[in-house]
């Protein structure tokens, strides 16, 4: 039976293709220098030449948007694919073996999990100092505990299908087993978990920005564009929405994108 494309994986995947769009161009153009302050040009509103206005500093609010793109996905990529290959990993060997080794990487999944994530991720950082790499890591740390469960119930589902009995039965090795056999069939559930620890990554990069802890001046971060806007939200509006619209934006589309994912990967679920 063929499977029908939902609106929002269309949608999704549209707003996500005009952020990668935005990424790439960023690396070769933006409209005026990222970091280039015009004291004579401070909080002009939208229009031209400044397409999204200035800032306080007279920097222009859409390059600093571009060059933020690359921050936000820089983080959120690294954070997922440390997290994807921790959480698998784990899972894995929990799910397949059992026994004492699934109990104690089960509870260390669970402590994880039982802190909020942003919280969790701002007490590392807290504690590690504030700075791109630590908040990988802190991020990495929240987001493995989701990959390792479903890659464990998937294991501990799989493994005693027929397939998989009968590889054992001639002698196949485990680490062959779990990857040949068992793990290609968990793939539409991790990329489906995967966009959507995307946009969760994000949305935590931005908010340890906000608070100083993430990535620091004179990186671009949209989160760090909204504490600097916080102050002139009456002067210049145009200052906090832009940065906070472009944020959502981001979230939504990856969210829908993993809506869309699961809808076409896993009609049943």
């Amino acid at each position: 039976m063929k499977t029908k494309v939902s609106l929002s994986l269309v949608i999704g995947a549209a707003l996500v293709g005009c952020f990668l769009l935005m990424l790439v161009v960023s690396f070769f153009y933006t409209p005026f220098a990222v970091n280039e302050m015009r004291s004579a040009e401070r909080f002009l509103p939208p229009g031209r030449p400044y397409l999204l206005g200035t800032d306080n500093f007279g920097r222009d609010i859409f390059s600093r948007i571009m060059k933020g793109t690359q921050t936000a996905f820089f983080v959120g990529t690294l954070s997922v694919l440390f997290g994807m290959a921790l959480g698998i990993s784990l899972g894995a060997l929990g799910g397949y073996f059992g026994g004492w080794t699934d109990r104690i990487l089960t509870q260390l999944g669970t402590t994880i999990q039982a802190f909020p994530g942003v919280l969790f991720a701002l007490m590392i950082v807290a504690v590690w100092g504030p700075g791109t790499f630590n908040t990988i890591v802190a991020l990495s740390i929240t987001a493995f505990p989701g990959f390792m469960r479903i890659t464990r119930s998937g294991f501990i589902q799989i493994k005693e299908y027929s397939f998989v009995e009968a590889a054992q039965t001639i002698g196949v090795s485990p680490l062959k087993i779990m990857l040949r056999h068992i793990l290609p069939n968990l793939l539409p559930s991790l990329l489906v978990a995967a966009s959507n620890g995307f946009a969760g990554a994000l949305l935590a990069e931005a908010g340890l920005s906000y608070l100083g802890l993430g990535v620091q001046p004179p990186e671009p971060s949209w989160g760090r564009m909204l504490n600097e806007a916080q102050g002139y939200l009456l002067r210049a509006p145009w200052y906090s929405l832009a940065p906070g619209i472009v944020l959502v934006l981001a979230v939504l589309g990856f969210n829908l994108l993993s809506d869309g994912l699961r809808d076409l990967l896993d009609p049943k679920q």
